[in-house]
């Protein structure tokens, strides 16, 4: 059983694995004594309360207004109180691997908020108000159970990295379509049977990974982003290819591992010619098209 902090009082010694004795501490007050863990790192303020077993915040946790990257990672936290709102020089938040089932709408006020990892959690939605975190340049949702993305969500025009796996998602949401910045970006594991024309929109992708979705067939517009370096489109209902994808000369073969720059499609139930042709490698796919 890991430690319950009360929102009143902090068991200090739990919380930092006995790195200072409860004597050396018990005359100061229990903002300072949690203040005495934060750490300063890169120029960075930073406090880790990371797997502590934490079923509650302490109310002394958001009196540290000083704090630029707070990790709150894998406890067995159900909610995050409003007064997060307080930690207004919040760089990186890390909440991933707790038991969280929604974000408090105050996550709109961290306005320079760049990391935000909220992975492995139980998240039905996402706030519209983390739309106004227009600093954000990193955003880890993977595995919740989010349906979609509220269009709040356009704001974040200076995203580069945003993952959406393992959720319950059937379309791609429309705000994603105007994050023009994004050179990552994951579906894999969702419920997509198609992706928009709009994907043309998003012309620095570098990643693009969808597999393990019920994908018919590719856009062409797919073909337009000639910047992709690694293009993951395994365990889909895909039969054929569009003529244009030779234009995506960045993929320059076919991959195997999942890490492997290149093109994931051989895991689909592809018909003849193109399944033979791939026998053949990437650039007899793409010769085979040009000629098409």
């Amino acid at each position: 059983m890991g430690v319950r902090l009360s929102k009143n009082a902090v068991d200090v010694e739990a919380m930092t694995s006995g790195r200072k004795s409860a004597g050396q501490e018990e005359n100061l007050p229990t903002v300072e004594r949690i203040r005495k863990h934060a750490v300063t790192h890169f120029g960075y303020s930073v406090l880790i309360l990371a797997r502590r077993g934490m079923v509650d915040l302490p109310e002394e946790l958001w009196e540290l207004t000083e704090l630029q990257k707070l990790n709150l990672s894998l406890n067995v936290l159900r909610s995050i109180p409003s007064s997060l709102g307080l930690l207004q020089n919040l760089v990186v938040l890390n909440l991933w691997g707790n038991q969280l089932t929604s974000l408090p709408s105050e996550i709109g006020q961290l306005r320079n908020l760049k990391v935000l990892f909220a992975y492995r959690n139980r998240l039905s939605e996402v706030p519209e108000e983390l739309g106004r975190c227009t600093k954000l340049e990193v955003l880890s949702l993977a595995n919740n159970q989010l349906a979609g993305l509220p269009a709040s969500l356009s704001a974040l025009a200076g995203l580069k990295k945003l993952n959406l796996s393992h959720n319950h998602i059937t379309l791609i949401p429309g705000c994603v379509y105007t994050m023009k910045n994004l050179v990552f970006l994951e579906l894999a594991c969702n419920r997509l049977e198609n992706i928009a024309d709009q994907i043309q929109a998003l012309a620095n992708l570098k990643i693009l990974i969808v597999e393990g979705n019920c994908i018919h067939s590719l856009p062409k517009m797919l073909c337009c982003l000639t910047k992709l370096e690694l293009l993951n489109v395994d365990f889909n209902d895909l039969q054929n290819v569009p003529v244009e994808m030779h234009q995506l000369r960045g993929l320059e073969r076919l991959a195997c591992h999942p890490l492997d720059k290149g093109l994931h499609i051989k895991h689909n139930p592809l018909l003849k010619p193109i399944k033979d042709v791939l026998d053949g490698g990437l650039q007899a796919l793409y010769s085979y098209l040009k000629a098409t």
